[in-house]
């Protein structure tokens, strides 16, 4: 119970974090996909530098931790910096979106820890049976909303 509750609050604050920012949907999925690259090569290290600062011992849980860490890490930097929405129903189906392909990237870390039981399983396996075709969707869905993306001009910056 304690392992969905910290996902639950974990995929609350990416939704918060992505709303508030107003940042677009393309450039926090991009982020994400620049995570899951880098994880694999970075992640056992990570692991290794957690566990040796004495805090938490080796083992599964610190490299779940320090994938998923490596996974989020670019998205949560873009939070701060890049095109933003203007409108209240862009941000909310963007969030929504960035909060699912969030949850599809960290699938694999958290598969690897847990074993999750009752209604929770159920939601999990729908993820691990579909997070292929749901990345592969999020990415071309990212790709399109920067493509769409467009900078504010000079002018339109001195009339705010």
């Amino acid at each position: 119970m304690t392992v969905i509750i910290v996902l639950l609050v974990l995929l609350v604050l990416l939704f918060a974090g992505s709303f508030l920012s107003k940042r677009r949907f393309g450039l926090l999925s991009l982020g994400l996909a620049a995570g899951a690259i880098v994880s694999p090569i970075w992640g056992d290290n990570a692991g290794y530098i957690v566990s040796a600062t004495g805090l938490v011992a080796e083992g599964p849980l610190v490299n779940a931790v320090a994938y998923s860490a490596i996974i989020l890490l670019p998205a949560i930097l873009f939070m701060f910096h890049g095109y933003t929405y203007k409108h209240m129903f862009e941000r909310i189906i963007g969030s929504i979106l960035f909060t699912l392909l969030a949850a599809s990237f960290l699938i694999g870390p958290i598969g690897d820890v847990f074993v999750l039981t009752g209604p929770a399983a159920g939601v999990y396996q729908w993820f691990v049976n579909n997070h292929e075709l749901i990345i592969s969707a999020g990415l071309a869905l990212a790709v399109a909303d920067l493509l769409v993306a467009k900078a504010v001009h000079k002018s339109e910056k001195k009339r705010r």
